[in-house]
């Protein structure tokens, strides 16, 4: 029987617990909270030390080692300091650690709070960091929880850890792939937080302190009702509920803080969206980061039932900064007890203070501490481990959804390319089939669209630093100003001789909105010959290139670029720099973007010397070349294209440049391709797109393996020209990128491409939207089409070598020149200049240009299967096939071969014999040899000129020669 007594004891201490609560939210308890002195404060910070009375002097051989610790933004810096059992920083300074807090305070009360980014709170670290180091003398552990912890491997990137001597992170997401806290998947919350973006809601709305709390709650429902409904049923003992009580109310109510707009869209933008924690490239200051650049130890807090900071996105850090030794702290709890609670007080702190005095050398790492790679990524779970993740799954109101989400990941990968991707792609063949010759589109007004569309998005990276739309559009339009100012007219035809700049796209860019015609002069070409070519009136080049105006006397000379008031230019070139823009009007006949497809947009050029050729590129060819690119390789806002194909070559502008533009892509344009920096800019970039010409691509996969090339962001190597030798090396050297081979005759509409990367060497097929393009029978020896009795060509047949024509309008008066008549009475084709064969499978393959056919002595002889067959040898590097004068037969030329070979490799007989065994006679190279080197032009494309000039090859120092035999089947070395 119930003792009445106590009952009523029960009763009236409930009734006056319950009492308090109401009117204090909670038990009143005595204020034991840490004590600390606010060292510095800043426009968004307060940078709090604890126990400052008990630490020695700065200086001093005692002095502590520092650690500075980082809130989440949507709670309160008390997380770290929640009550005397369980504070972090009490638990430090009882281990000899000088214990620093940044505090962000409640951006809802503080002067411009809900109006500050994430940019603002890295900066905030940033600056906490320089203020500890200077006042103690020490590289400061950095420790964050939670999203604190993403500022810290961001503040650790942004400073390349100058200053840091480790970091400690727990439950802090790098990848956001990995499984979400809510139900759904990963591609939907992408989308969802795109929309949200699009919306511009975010930069107008905040979420306020409750909003913030009521959004954790629901996170997991269950466990907001089971605790609520234990401490109510314990409202009648007061003693039982103290120790938890401060802990307890700083979860229910008193530890959250309000989350401002702005930094909620940077989050979502950055990090959501587009994954930057993983693949690099976030923005911090203008400045382009990537957690790459960590190289300080990092010990990871990983909760094994954290449905927040996932086990998968936390050990994801492994992959985003590969120089770093990562280590792992194992603990079986959820987000919040990482750092508060028990289980904290027992285990985590302990470990912390362990790691600390193991970077001080002092002691070794505990037990509980392991290297990360040494972890299961996905440890065994028994059967009540497993029963625990299905209650807590439950637990969290997500338990079904989140099962289902977590086993359809690889499901929803693979349909992403097909749910999202589809609209754009379609909306781009769009508008390629409706490209007409009267159709307004240029370079100028693409970027006008993406800069009305997006104005904060980045549009251009280079030196480390990030370039927005309306910072492009200033620039760009600025230019403009500038050209009208130094006389630049609609129509007129306008050198530009620059290395790798943002100048150099700047004025290529306000040329064509301008409405005039950018003529691209190569700075290692004939300047004085290519400027005539292009017949240009006005040549704009940057401070490097001014060397060359004395070439061309007659023509005016502008410099644009790297300002400064004391350099000495030659007379009569204009320093653009110093043009006052806001004193030019814009003159009465000045529209922007004025240009149709069928105008010229830019002149470029190829070859060297006298075979130094102009191509003129209609905007409509730009166009096609541009969505085709960005069709083709599926770009989309978020890709980073990256290229170091100096912006004169086609594959530069009309691949790598209009594509990222046509696609909403940034791109990014290098200087120099040295593997190291590569890498580097690679990582800081976040480049999912690299571009190639030719043999770029060699330095790279033929380099000693690099820490930063580990779990790089590459997807797709997209370029044209790379021998087939080279591109089995790059697929084997990155398995995880696909190679994307263009194909682009130097004048017309024919763009082919490798959409599979299945058959390396292969052009391909068509782009969906470009010229048809069919493969016709040609004489090789009179250098004309074949024709059938009745006066018309045919098709060749698979795998037979023929002349590669493109479809034109008849009607259209800017085809030049047509061959009419070809396949039928009434057509118009127009040849593209080289020979091709289509296989059985419907792809085609590039067999040269017409022009570098060898008329040998048993027949013509094409270089092409001599490049192919050498590059088969595993041993070949570099190969290139030419002809040169045969002695013993006038107007007859002998074909050779000549390679460089792989380090410590060697070129044998029966490895020629082998590869040359399936080649018809007439096509096999006269002589073989082997050279230290093959010179190649600034696009990378090999040079045989040289090689050439020196005719027949002889064995010498550096060169071994083979000659083919009198029976024409073995190859012999000549001593």
């Amino acid at each position: 029987m119930p003792d009445p007594v106590r009952t009523a004891r029960r009763i009236a201490a409930t009734a006056r617990n319950t009492a308090e609560v109401v009117r204090f939210g909670g038990l009143r308890m005595a204020d034991d909270s840490s004590g600390y002195a606010v060292e510095a404060e800043g426009r968004n910070y307060r940078l709090r030390r604890y126990f400052p009375q008990d630490l020695p002097p700065a200086g001093s051989r005692r002095a502590a080692p520092a650690a500075l610790l980082i809130p989440p933004l949507m709670m309160s810096t008390e997380v770290w300091d929640v009550s005397p059992d369980t504070s972090a920083v009490a638990a430090l300074h009882r281990n000899g650690v000088d214990a620093w807090v940044i505090d962000f305070g409640d951006p809802g009360s503080e002067p411009g709070g809900l109006a500050r980014t994430l940019t603002d709170h890295v900066l905030a670290c940033s600056d906490a960091v320089d203020h500890i180091a200077a006042a103690t003398g020490r590289d400061v552990v950095v420790i964050g929880y939670s999203q604190g912890g993403m500022f810290a491997y961001q503040t650790a990137a942004y400073r390349r850890c100058k200053g840091i001597d480790s970091l400690v992170t727990f439950g802090s997401p790098v990848d956001t792939t990995a499984p979400l806290p809510i139900p759904v998947s990963p591609e939907v919350a992408r989308r969802l937080a795109r929309t949200l973006l699009d919306s511009g809601v975010l930069h107008r709305l905040s979420l306020p302190r409750w909003a913030v709390n009521t959004g954790f709650k629901l996170l997991s429902p269950a466990r907001t009702v089971q605790d609520r409904a234990r401490f109510l049923l314990a409202l009648h003992d007061r003693d039982a509920l103290l120790p938890r009580e401060r802990q307890r109310r700083f979860l229910a109510s008193e530890g959250w803080t309000a989350y401002s707009g702005p930094a909620i869209a940077e989050l979502l933008e950055q990090f959501v969206t587009h994954n930057r924690m993983l693949e690099g490239g976030f923005v911090i200051d203008d400045r382009l980061v990537t957690l790459a650049d960590i190289d300080v130890p990092i010990l990871i807090g990983v909760g094994l039932s954290d449905t927040i900071g996932h086990p998968d996105a936390v050990r994801a850090i492994r992959r985003a900064a590969p120089r770093a030794d990562v280590y792992e702290l194992t603990l079986r709890g959820g987000h919040f007890g990482l750092v508060v609670g028990s289980n904290a007080s027992r285990v985590t702190w302990p470990a912390v203070a362990a790691w600390i005095d193991w970077r001080e050398g002092s002691a070794q790492l505990p037990a509980s501490i392991v290297p990360a790679e040494l972890v299961d990524a996905l440890p065994s779970v028994n059967a009540g481990a497993a029963a625990a993740a299905l209650a807590q799954a439950t637990d969290l109101g997500v338990g079904v959804g989140k099962l289902v989400a977590d086993l359809a990941r690889g499901a929803v990968a693979a349909a992403r390319g097909l749910v999202t991707e589809a609209p754009t792609q379609l909306t781009r063949l769009a508008r390629l089939e409706q490209l007409q010759p009267t159709t307004r589109i240029s370079l100028g007004l693409l970027l006008d669209e993406q800069a009305r569309r997006s104005p904060e998005d980045v549009l251009y990276l280079f030196g480390d630093r990030a370039y927005r739309q309306e910072q492009v559009k200033h620039r760009i339009d600025s230019v403009v100003k500038g050209l009208v100012s130094v006389g630049v007219h609609h129509g007129d035809r306008v050198g530009v001789l620059m290395r790798t700049r943002p100048s150099a796209f700047s004025v290529v860019a306000a040329l064509s909105r301008l409405g005039a015609t950018a003529v691209l002069l190569r700075p290692d070409g004939d300047v004085a010959r290519e400027a005539g070519l292009g017949r240009v009136v006005r040549i704009v080049s940057d401070p490097d290139n001014v060397g060359h105006a004395a070439a061309v006397a007659d023509i005016d000379w502008c410099v644009l670029g790297a300002a400064n008031d004391e350099r000495a230019l030659p007379d009569g070139v204009v320093d653009m720099e110093r043009i006052d823009i806001e004193q030019v009007e814009l003159p009465g006949w000045y529209r922007a973007n004025p240009q149709r497809a069928a105008d010229v947009a830019f002149v470029l050029f190829n070859g060297e010397g006298r075979d130094t050729r102009a191509m003129q590129i209609t905007n409509r060819r730009w166009a096609l070349s541009a969505l085709g690119t960005a069709t083709a390789a599926s770009l989309r806002p978020g890709d980073t294209v990256y290229s170091v194909t100096p912006i004169h070559h086609s594959s530069a502008l009309l691949m790598s440049v209009g594509g990222a533009v046509a696609g909403g892509a940034r791109f990014a344009m290098a200087e120099t391709d040295d593997p190291q920096t590569f890498w580097e800019e690679v990582r800081r970039y976040g480049a999912s797109h690299v571009s190639y010409t030719w043999t770029s691509l060699r330095g790279i996969t033929n380099a000693a393996p690099s820490p930063a090339e580990r779990h790089h962001p590459i997807r797709m190597f997209m370029g044209s020209g790379m021998p087939r030798n080279l591109w089995r090396r790059v697929s084997e050297r990155f398995p995880t990128a696909r190679v994307l081979e263009f194909y682009a005759s130097a004048e017309g509409e024919v763009i082919l491409a490798n959409l599979t990367g299945s058959k390396p060497g292969s052009m391909g097929r068509p782009v969906p939207g470009t010229a048809e393009v069919r493969v016709a029978r040609y004489d090789l020896q009179d250098r004309r089409l074949r024709l059938g009795e009745d006066g018309l060509a045919a098709e060749a047949e698979p795998d037979e070598v023929g002349l590669l024509l493109a479809r034109v309008d008849p009607a259209d008066p800017t085809a030049v020149l047509p061959l009419r008549g070809v396949f039928e009475p009434g057509d118009a084709w127009r040849s593209t200049g080289d020979l091709f064969l289509r296989d059985e499978q419907g792809d085609l393959w590039l067999a040269g240009a017409v022009t570098e056919a060898v008329p040998t002595a048993r027949g013509i002889a094409l270089p092409s299967g001599t490049r192919y067959c050498l590059g088969s040898i595993p041993a070949v590097d570099l190969v290139i096939a030419y002809g040169v004068p045969d002695p013993a037969a006038e107007g007859s030329e002998l074909l050779v071969g000549a390679v460089t070979l792989r380090p410590e490799s060697a070129l044998s007989t029966v490895e020629l014999d082998r590869a040359f065994e399936r080649m018809p006679s007439s096509q096999l190279p006269d002589y073989v040899q082997v050279v230290t080197s093959i010179p190649v032009t600034t696009w990378h494309r090999p040079l045989w000129r040289t090689l050439q000039a020196k005719g027949i090859p002889h064995p010498g120092r550096g060169r071994t020669v083979f000659r083919l035999g009198t029976d024409r089947a073995r190859y012999e070395e000549l001593a």
